[in-house]
C-alpha cells in the first residue's frame, strides 16, 4: 500500500500529507519514520499536499507535536482525521 501521510516521531499528534491531496473519508496509510511502522487513519476533510492531519482528537489549548517538536497550540478543537492548519492552530511565539 502506498504512503499517504508521514509521521516522523511516534509521539507526533499530526501527520503530513505526502500525496497531491487526501479526500474526505479516505482511508489513508501512514508511515511512522521513527520505527518504520504503518498505521491507518480515515480523513474527515480534504487535505492538500504538505498540510497536516490530526492523528488524535485535539482540544483547545493542546500542543501540536510535529517532528517530535512543539509547533503551536490548538485554538479550535480538532477531531481525529481533520485538517490541521492556520484556522485551528497558532504559533506560541506571538
Amino acid at each position: 500500500m502506498a504512503t499517504d501521510i508521514i509521521i516522523h516521531d511516534e509521539n507526533d499528534n499530526v501527520g503530513v500529507v505526502v500525496i497531491e491531496k487526501i479526500t474526505s473519508k479516505q482511508d489513508c496509510s501512514c508511515w511512522v519514520m521513527e520505527n518504520d511502522k504503518t498505521v491507518g487513519i480515515q480523513s474527515a476533510d480534504e487535505i492538500p499536499l504538505g498540510h497536516k492531519i490530526a492523528m488524535v482528537d485535539l482540544n483547545e489549548g493542546d500542543t501540536i507535536i510535529k517532528y517530535g517538536h512543539d509547533i503551536g497550540k490548538v485554538v479550535k478543537s480538532i477531531k481525529k482525521g481533520e485538517h490541521v492548519h492556520v484556522h485551528n492552530v497558532k504559533t506560541k511565539k506571538w
